[in-house]
């Protein structure tokens, strides 16, 4: 199993919540709000309020050996939710470093250029779904052409920057090498060989345009242009904007490979352990300013410090949409692929020597490293997860008296 040391679970502390936040300034926001709210993102807010409170209720455990009894309350499971993110996270990478073929895994980035983001928020579905496609078939493609090699890529869909502004981007964990045309080996591609990022670059320009031009020309786009000769225009302001793809270099497996996964997957928007301060109606933040460098040539962490009725809806545009999802797999690693079990094994880890917390803290007893048992589900009368409980014990009652 993936683990995570006590130290690197101590860096994540935090002092702040964003549910503090809303429950003090969402009542007012909400009289008058700055833009329109959707129904995703009133479900986001009011999941986050009530994320691992006992209005969601709470799982009871004991620990066998000391009796020591731990209250852990529900969480929302919302996938906007800070609270929920960092624990899915280190699972999900959990499970996907099982299914990793055993060659050098390379990150790459594929951004939108700005000059989208008018028509963006108007047509989310449509330029978020053909930015994960089509990028990571482009990169597949590429790989499949000049290596003879089947690769496997993990997409994850970003809408954010750093000051939470509309900045779409794809992280792909991309398989540097895959499973030759035999389809009997694994092969790896040399680390230090050529990528021709010039060449993918322009794919994924013209690739993208074509795609935004197609949507046009079957009216499908939602858009304000007024005629054909102001939508080419526009068209042709995109082909001389910079359209950016970054490469990081091949890192080999296994360590640096859980490292990425749990620092790039499924994170929610805003950490709540980058939040500095709340104070009356403002919230700060840390953000990395990457126009600006240190002397080690790392980017400047600046604060910024915004009124609730700009950090709401700067905050809520990126609430995921409704059953859209922002993880895919291609290529090796598409759900139709089943790998052969020797291309995914791996060496065994070494052990760093620290203290380890494993994913499920209810397994072992923080007091005397017990074993912990679970004993009962309670939840707040009349909520939904009560009225569940109940059901339930309604039918253990009437099973046992069956028998």
């Amino acid at each position: 199993m993936c683990q995570h040391s006590a130290t690197e679970e101590k860096l994540y502390e935090k002092k702040f919540s964003l549910a503090e936040f809303f429950n003090a300034h969402w009542t007012n926001y909400v009289a008058s709000p700055k833009t329109y709210i959707t129904k995703e993102q009133f479900k986001a807010v009011n999941a986050i309020r009530l994320c691992r409170t006992s209005k969601l209720g709470k799982d009871v455990y004991s620990c066998k050996d000391c009796g020591n009894v731990v209250e852990l309350y529900h969480s929302c499971k919302n996938r906007f939710c800070p609270n929920c993110s960092w624990t899915d996270t280190l699972k999900w990478a959990d499970k996907v470093f099982k299914k990793l073929m055993n060659v050098p895994h390379r990150h790459v980035v594929m951004t939108l250029p700005h000059a989208l983001n008018l028509l963006i928020p108007r047509n989310r579905d449509f330029f978020y779904g053909t930015l994960m496609t089509l990028a990571s078939n482009l990169i597949k493609d590429y790989i499949i052409e000049k290596y003879r090699v089947f690769p496997g890529v993990i997409t994850v869909l970003h809408t954010f920057g750093e000051k939470k502004g509309l900045h779409v981007h794809v992280h792909m964990i991309v398989s540097w090498g895959g499973i030759d045309q035999s389809g009997n080996t694994l092969k790896s591609i040399p680390v230090k060989d050529h990528v021709s990022y010039m060449d993918l670059k322009e794919r994924f320009r013209l690739s993208y345009i074509n795609a935004i031009t197609h949507q046009y020309r079957t009216n499908q786009l939602n858009h304000d242009f007024s005629d054909e000769r102001e939508f080419n225009q526009f068209i042709s302001s995109l082909q001389e904007k910079q359209w950016i793809i970054h490469l990081e270099p091949p890192m080999d497996m296994p360590e640096q490979i859980i490292r990425y996964i749990g620092r790039y997957s499924k994170r929610a928007c805003l950490s709540e352990r980058k939040i500095t301060n709340i104070e009356g109606e403002y919230i700060s933040f840390k953000y990395k300013d990457y126009k600006e460098q240190d002397v080690d040539g790392k980017p400047v962490e600046k604060i910024l410090r915004l009124h609730y009725r700009d950090f709401f809806p700067l905050l809520l545009q990126h609430v995921p949409l409704k059953n859209f999802r922002l993880v895919r797999y291609y290529g090796s690693y598409s759900t139709k692929t089943k790998l052969a079990e020797e291309f995914t094994a791996k060496p065994d880890q070494q052990d760093s020597g620290q203290q380890v917390i494993e994913f499920n803290d209810t397994e072992v007893c923080s007091e005397c490293h017990g074993p912990m048992c679970y004993i009962e589900s309670k939840a707040a009368r009349g909520s939904v997860n009560w009225f569940i409980y109940r059901k339930i014990e309604l039918i253990k009652h009437m099973k046992k008296n069956a028998a």
